[in-house]
């Protein structure tokens, strides 16, 4: 470092490149109040070259931008516990890049971590600038700004050829994190990816099936669907999914499939069949038998779920036994089918999200509710970690989907003093929070899970 002009004066945030990475520009947000720097990346794999320890990632440089992606390695130098700004801890590799900044170069340390959360793809930190940067924190981009055409120009691309597989998202909102992700990944890899409006879909049952869009615009000839049904819309849903089936196209999950799963009751009964243990749960049409609903799940505290809530919505704790009277009895007389479940307690409000695809579990996140809160969903501001399962709740989670005929599946487990228990199987898991926690592209998993079943190979 002993190369940098000491008189370099930069501002709270900046443009920046890392040529020893092929980054010709990133914004950085300049903190002095953190010591080590930290770059996004995203499906980080350790490996061994020459006996020494690499590292692979993928890198989205540009903020809100996936379609972006360079991919890279680097040689591990150490790896360290970072306790980040919501106070979360995590062991993350460090690697040594070059920085190019105010027309100057030199090399810095960074730790390698998921950073689509944050404002910034990267973080400049004190150990990158101490003794030979200025720091004025009311400024900003002292060394240049880039305009939009300078960053297309600088990540110019041939435009790929789109000869791989015809794939559609059947959902109702296009700006969802989980759909965006599915369709930039499918891009990524060749594919002509399409957004299927649930709504804006009809179809026709003769000898000769189809499906249409508004407008009368015919869907034909896809390859592959990938459902992701909101609860409300299920029974449409399903039926849109079955229509495709029926025209050939695959389905990453089948209308069956989906069909169990959205039915709280009905799941539970299958995979209690199943030997698969879940929490002691209640169900009964008639107000008249509420006590004896409360004294088989062990009495309160006790949990009442709606059968048709999902994302944690239509989930209540009742507390004391006068309060689960009330709320049982309040939805009995709207005519809602509801169960009544025991309350884990020693679960401290966290639960565990298992994502599987093809019966693998192939990756884990602990969520936790905030305080005030015992719902632990990541819509409701529930927190969520990276976390090692055991063998005995992977093995939970892969059996649970298979007795569901899932594909891909979010598997919610509890851990209890009698051992993990099984909550809910999800057919349509958000994808947001488990690849934040991770770093792990499942979108772009669940594309290659595709390709396989449709025996599809890049030209």
């Amino acid at each position: 470092m002993n190369n940098i002009d000491p008189k370099v004066v930069i501002g709270s945030q900046e443009w920046c490149a890392i040529p020893s990475l092929d980054i010709p520009a990133i914004k950085a947000r300049v903190d002095s109040g953190a010591q080590t720097s930290s770059l996004h990346a995203i499906n980080i794999q350790p490996f061994k070259k020459n006996g020494e320890l690499w590292v692979s990632f993928d890198i989205h440089p540009l903020q809100k931008n996936r379609s972006t992606i360079i991919s890279s390695e680097a040689k591990v130098i150490d790896r360290r516990i970072i306790k980040s700004s919501t106070g979360n801890t995590d062991k993350r590799y460090v690697i040594y890049m070059d920085l190019c900044l105010g027309g100057k170069n030199w090399k810095i340390q960074a730790t390698l971590s998921n950073r689509d959360s944050m404002g910034y793809r990267m973080l400049l930190g004190r150990e990158a600038m101490s003794g030979h940067i200025l720091v004025d924190p009311a400024a900003s981009f002292t060394q240049g700004e880039h305009t939009q055409d300078d960053i297309r120009e600088l990540y110019k691309h041939p435009v790929k050829a789109m000869n791989g597989l015809k794939i559609g998202i059947l959902a109702s909102n296009p700006n969802l994190y989980s759909n965006q992700r599915l369709l930039e990944a499918g891009e990524q890899l060749g594919h002509d990816m399409q957004f299927l409006n649930i709504k804006q879909c009809f179809m026709k049952l003769d000898d000769s099936p189809e499906v249409y869009t508004r407008g009368g615009n015919l869907l034909s000839e896809f390859d592959a669907i990938i459902p992701r049904i909101r609860p409300s819309v299920t029974y449409y849903g399903c039926s849109l999914v079955r229509q495709f089936e029926n025209i050939g196209a695959f389905t990453l999950n089948s209308s069956s499939a989906i069909t169990h799963s959205r039915d709280k009751l009905h799941s539970l009964q299958l995979l209690q069949k199943s030997g698969l243990n879940i929490p002691t749960t209640g169900f009964a049409n008639s107000p008249i038998d509420t006590e004896d609903l409360i004294e088989m799940v062990g009495g309160a505290p006790l949990i009442v779920k709606l059968l048709e809530g999902a994302q944690g919505k239509g989930v209540v704790l009742a507390e004391t036994h006068k309060a689960a009277e009330s709320v049982i009895n309040a939805f009995k007389s709207l005519k809602a089918n509801l169960l009544v479940q025991e309350f884990i307690k020693e679960a401290n409000g966290k639960d565990i999200r298992c994502f599987v695809i093809n019966e693998k579990v192939i990756a884990s996140i602990q969520r936790e509710a905030p305080p005030g809160e015992f719902r632990a969903n990541v819509h409701l501001g529930g927190k969520a970690t990276k976390i090692k399962i055991t063998p005995a709740e992977r093995k939970l989670a892969i059996k649970a989907t298979k007795v569901m005929g899932l594909k891909v599946a979010g598997v919610d487990i509890i851990r209890s003093d009698k051992g993990p228990l099984l909550l809910e199987v999800n057919s349509s898991p958000g994808l947001e929070g488990v690849e934040n926690a991770t770093g792990i592209d499942v979108s772009m998993m669940m594309i290659e899970a595709i390709q396989r079943e449709c025996h599809w190979k890049a030209k």
